[in-house]
């Protein structure tokens, strides 16, 4: 008997030899190495957030504007109030959420990148947008940033604590220059995100590449940023992206937390 190859049965045969693939390299003590030793170096960021990467996200925001998540922060930040307020980005990238605020009225923005790959491109767009004078680009470790960094009225982490491997570290940063809100997005914890972000750090892992993508539990994320004094005050789930805004609590609970 002749079994014709349906694209359904090939993308069915493909994935189970893929998923058997996998299987033997999370038993794999290689795996284990590069997740503790390789993962997430400097090297490992400018890999995957290249100068190259960065024209094309600059492209694609001049032809398209903001993708769906940056967009859905900015329409969230704009319905509660922008105007006049300061704003700091942690992963900031080319800059397109910045702009946007600041169109909308924000006074000035802090914008803080791990690698130096995105400030060709950003400045670009903020001389065609005019806005040189107003935003401030930093490359450095926020983590380790210090007094360096001051607080901000709003600040914002896009697609960014699935970056780093130490989210407590980050997430309590952001947290504590945090004067009004802090949003956020991130993969939300659901068998598909598992299945894509392991698929994307397997790839990873057989390229050789030094970054991994990390899929932190939201509600450890809320959990730390609660103990930094902030609590949730948006919950935006997305099929892939969730988004969650978070702001200071009262003074009292904020004092009354353990150290």
């Amino acid at each position: 008997m002749r079994i014709r190859v349906t694209p359904f049965r090939a993308g069915l045969f493909f994935i189970g030899g893929c998923t058997r693939t996998y299987l033997r390299w999370l038993r794999s003590p290689e795996r284990h190495n590069a997740v503790v030793s390789d993962c997430c170096t400097p090297k490992g960021y400018r890999q995957i957030f290249s100068q190259r990467n960065a024209r094309v996200e600059a492209k694609r925001y001049r032809r398209k504007g903001l993708d769906a998540t940056s967009r859905r922060i900015v329409e969230l930040l704009k319905a509660r109030g922008v105007e006049g307020r300061t704003l700091l980005e942690v992963g900031g990238g080319i800059g397109a959420i910045q702009i946007e605020l600041l169109k909308a009225g924000a006074s000035r923005a802090v914008s803080i990148e791990l690698t130096p790959t995105y400030e060709e491109a950003a400045g670009e767009l903020l001389r065609e947008a005019g806005l040189e004078d107003r935003v401030e680009r930093k490359v450095m470790d926020l983590t380790e940033a210090g007094a360096e960094v001051e607080a901000a009225d709003i600040v914002v982490m896009n697609r960014v604590i699935c970056c780093y491997p130490d989210m407590p570290k980050l997430a309590g940063a952001a947290a504590d220059r945090a004067r009004g809100v802090l949003v956020m997005s991130f993969p939300k914890k659901r068998w598909w995100t598992r299945l894509v972000v392991a698929s994307a750090n397997f790839g990873l892992s057989v390229t050789r590449r030094q970054f991994r993508i990390f899929l932190h539990a939201p509600e450890r994320i809320l959990a730390t940023t609660a103990r930094h004094g902030l609590k949730t005050t948006f919950d935006g789930p997305g099929l892939f992206w969730q988004v969650v805004a978070v702001e200071p609590a009262a003074q009292d609970v904020r004092a009354a937390e353990p150290v």
